[in-house]
């Protein structure tokens, strides 16, 4: 064949650009989370928040509820399947003999994805990883074996989920920037940033602080698992610094740590300002942020703490240790969003009796923030980015080679 005199080849076909993926129903396992419908815990909510909209696509979504986690009375909760599985409720062995039989029960059950949430439970991601067919998928909501409620041997085991979290995943998905950075300079891998969300609250009833003893406005809040790694031992010696009628409320229980609990309460055995409330949950916790003069989290070590999201969307002020998470949320800092470094008690004491005695007002810098935060943070931003990651089914075994520093890693994976 030849072309007519005067007229071009025509051009050459580009290759077209891949689009998103086809929607199709999924299947999907959630496994390391304690339970459903969430009490405490920032990943039973994390995972409630994302199971609930996944299922409202259509997906089916199985939730893997531990035969120890007394809230659950049905195997459906709204749309969610709750199957409970066995295990040995004991610090050491509840979550990672869990993930093993809710593993099992997700292989039997032909899922499309196991999704791991946690750096324990991702011990057994091998089994579905390399023995069948489901894609694996790995959420870190923080670098577990740098808990201090954690021992050497515990810390071992711990480490080495840290370093298979790395290795065995289709998909390492992580809650912060800093634990996308983590990944990417330990393991070269490129993990995929799907931040917690969190809902703009409306008012609720002030009348629910009233049964803990607490005066509205006349009171700092912490609210968490009562683990040393958040430090409300350094928060009650700070305020117990603070001049005055103010009053603490500390908000939470033990996680396996019930010495550390016991210590806490010896040490506001002689300030009588101090409350414990336990665990509170709904419209009750709600309330105690809503009508605390300051929210206050002195941690040392987190991933993205759903409570300082929750203590922003309320409006309430905020102190928070100056680690990298919280400066993710809190980015600059307004006149009620502060700054104390890591294990300053002076700092800590000063800072609270300012806000606590002045109370910050709200100007055009804390309402940006606050709106921000709202913006960023949102479970239907996030349900779109796992969605999509799913319909994908993760990168494949080259890119993830292509993509490491670690070269014997990547022959090993190839």
């Amino acid at each position: 064949m030849t072309l007519l005199d005067g007229a071009r080849p025509a051009p050459a076909r580009e290759a077209p650009v891949p689009g998103p993926p086809a929607w199709r129903p999924l299947r999907i396992a959630m496994v390391g989370q304690k339970g459903l419908p969430a009490t405490f815990g920032g990943i039973e909510h994390h995972v409630e928040q994302l199971a609930v909209r996944l299922v409202q696509r259509g997906h089916r979504v199985i939730v893997y509820c531990r035969n120890s986690y007394g809230t659950r009375d049905a195997d459906d909760y709204l749309g969610i399947d709750l199957v409970s599985a066995p295990t040995v409720g004991t610090k050491h062995l509840d979550a990672i003999v869990h993930s093993g039989t809710s593993t099992v029960r997700a292989i039997a059950a032909g899922v499309d994805v196991v999704h791991y949430h946690g750096l324990g439970p991702g011990l057994v991601a091998p089994l579905p990883r390399y023995l069948a067919r489901p894609k694996v998928f790995l959420t870190v909501h923080g670098l577990d074996h740098q808990r201090s409620k954690w021992g050497p041997p515990a810390k071992a085991v711990l480490g080495l989920s840290h370093w298979m979290s790395g290795h065995v995943p289709d998909e390492v998905i992580v809650v912060s920037r800093a634990l996308q950075e983590h990944y990417e300079q330990q393991f070269g891998v490129k993990a995929s940033y799907v931040p917690n969300g969190t809902p703009q609250f409306g008012a609720v009833d002030p009348a629910l602080v009233a049964p803990f003893g607490l005066r509205p406005g006349r009171y700092a809040v912490a609210v968490g698992r009562l683990v040393p790694e958040k430090r409300a031992d350094l928060l009650i010696k700070a305020f117990r610094e603070v001049p005055g009628d103010f009053q603490l409320a500390i908000v939470g229980g033990s996680s396996f740590s019930n010495d550390y609990e016991q210590h806490l309460r010896e040490l506001a055995s002689t300030d009588d300002r101090v409350r414990f409330t336990g665990y509170a949950y709904g419209e009750t916790l709600s309330a105690l942020y809503q009508e605390a003069a300051v929210f206050v989290q002195p941690s040392a070590l987190e991933g993205l703490p759903l409570t300082l999201l929750e203590a922003v969307s309320h409006g309430v002020p905020v102190i928070a240790s100056d680690i990298s998470p919280h400066q993710e949320v809190l980015r600059q800092g307004s006149s009620r969003h502060r700054y104390v470094a890591v294990d300053d008690l002076p700092q800590l004491a000063g800072a609270l009796r300012s806000m606590l005695e002045v109370p910050p007002v709200v100007d055009g810098a804390a309402k940006d923030l606050r709106d921000a935060v709202l913006a960023h943070y949102s479970w239907d931003a996030a349900v779109d980015q796992l969605e999509a990651l799913y319909l994908a089914g993760g990168p494949s075994r080259a890119t993830r080679a292509a993509v490491t520093t670690q070269p014997p890693r990547a022959a090993h994976l190839a």
